[in-house]
């Protein structure tokens, strides 16, 4: 038995209504990263000069020595790339959340000031700009701690959001357990959703690296500013259509102060928000404010089964009878690679249909075999079990007429002489009279035929019963 943490299935193919305030059929979040000041250097007590997100091209870390021109340009961004933009975005009447990297903020008081005048969410970057992968979890929740006191210290207030960016494999983890609104540190879907961890339910509010500005300073990157409008506006018009179609979504916009704080970048902005401010039902928000949106419209929901967490016993319990009187599939799959998306209908219909699937012809002869005739002995006997009793009733097998009950016994009867297995089909699919014509039709296939056939609906009518226990069904 092995278990795969990784959920690679999320909301699905039909994603939750956003429902955003007023109809919107987009909600767009402009985050500002002010990481000046706290980045990579020997001053803030670091081995080595920054080498990422600059204009320097192919820079690399200084080992024991202070960076000029590195310096600089993280300095232009907090001299003049955060004015310029804080007169945009003011002036544009859209509020901002900023990813502040604490260090930064501390040295930066005039331009936490301006923020916080300007009612942005000022949430929180961690400590110092620098990598979490390598930190122990107890070294790095020492380090998120002491930049949540220095937030509140700086700010006045505790920051209600977490982005490392840098993030480490248990970053999220942790923020959950150190109660946050929400956190960011995942790219990984176009609307927020819920992450359990040891804290409870953590919300999670993915972030973006394609409609970002850091792709000016990245390979394979924007080049001109028409480049990053282009692909700005390409995605508020996808999402945006998505929305008109009843399907909502969130966009990102990711911002640096040394990066599109530029005057030869920040026309493409400015232009995309003229453009977006021209568009109706549009929802510009901070993240603090799509979190409440989002813990009031979808609160957390507490699946009553989870399979990928189940015991073996308990899981063959609940699913042993999802293939006729074959508990030994149900076995078969909890040993499989389980995961998220097995919680779910299509993913755990899929697991037991691989074991179905991968038994020999015998095996397989014996889950047909031990399914019910149709309106049969059993029926009338009323020794079906639970399932096959529903679906039978579900196509109306349960109310036959005299003329109806001989037809169904005659077909049986031809039809298991021939084929050795009783007439399958999922009747949640059909009528009395549309089984009655697939009775016809298949009675003509040819053993190989009918054998194949008879499988398929066998997973089908795993699926129909999967479906009323498991969501996604």
């Amino acid at each position: 038995m092995t278990r795969y943490p990784r959920d690679l299935a999320g909301h699905g193919p039909t994603p939750p209504d956003a429902r955003w305030p007023g109809g919107a059929r987009i909600a767009v979040s402009f985050v500002l990263n002010y990481e000046e000041g706290g980045e990579n250097n020997i001053l803030h007590g670091d081995p080595a000069s920054e080498a990422f997100l600059s204009e320097i091209v192919g820079a690399a870390p200084w080992p024991g020595q202070r960076h000029w021109n590195m310096e600089s340009n993280y300095e232009y961004g907090a001299r003049a790339g955060f004015w310029r933009l804080h007169r945009l975005f003011t002036g544009a009447g859209i509020p901002l959340t900023v990813y502040g990297v604490t260090s930064a903020l501390a040295r930066s008081p005039e331009q936490l000031i301006a923020m916080q005048q300007a009612e942005w969410e000022v949430a929180s970057h961690g400590m110092k700009w620098v990598e979490h992968k390598d930190m122990p979890p107890e070294e790095e929740r020492a380090v998120m701690e002491e930049a949540i006191a220095l937030h509140e210290e700086l700010t006045g207030a505790r920051p209600t959001g977490w982005y490392t960016g840098r993030c480490s494999m248990q970053t999220v983890d942790l923020a959950g357990e150190l109660g946050f609104d929400w956190v960011s540190d995942a790219i990984d879907d176009d609307l927020p959703h819920w992450r359990e961890t040891s804290g409870g339910h953590q919300l999670v509010i993915p972030y973006t690296m394609d409609a970002n500005d850091m792709r000016f300073a990245t390979p394979q990157g924007f080049n001109s500013g028409d480049q990053f409008f282009a692909y700005l506006k390409d995605t508020f018009d996808c999402l945006y259509a998505e929305g008109e179609a009843g399907a909502p979504k969130m966009m990102s916009v990711g911002m640096h102060c040394r990066i599109l704080g530029r005057p030869g970048r920040v026309q493409a902005l400015r232009r995309f928000i003229d453009y977006i401010q021209a568009q109706p039902h549009v929802w510009c928000a901070r993240r603090i404010d799509i979190a409440r949106h989002w813990a009031a419209t979808h609160p957390p929901q507490v699946q009553a089964l989870r399979p990928s967490l189940m015991p073996r016993d308990a899981f063959v319990e609940a699913f042993g009878g999802i293939y006729e009187h074959s508990a030994w599939i149900a076995e078969g799959a909890h040993g499989l690679e389980l995961g998220p998306p097995h919680d779910r209908a299509p993913g755990l219909w899929h697991a037991l249909a691989r074991i179905f699937r991968r038994a020999s012809p015998e095996a397989r002869l014996k889950v047909l075999q031990a399914h019910p005739d149709l309106a049969g002995k059993l029926a009338a006997a009323q020794r079906l079990t639970e399932d096959s009793t529903a679906e039978q009733a579900s196509a109306g097998l349960d109310a036959l007429t005299d003329a109806e009950r001989s037809r169904f016994e005659a077909l049986n009867d031809a039809y298991t002489a021939k084929f050795g297995f009783p007439f399958i089909i999922a009747v949640r699919d059909h009528d009395k009279a549309g089984i009655l014509a697939a009775f016809e039709t298949r009675l003509a296939h040819d053993q190989e035929t009918e054998f194949a056939e008879a499988c398929q609906q066998v997973e089908r009518i795993a699926w129909h019963r999967l479906s009323g226990l498991l969501p996604g069904g």
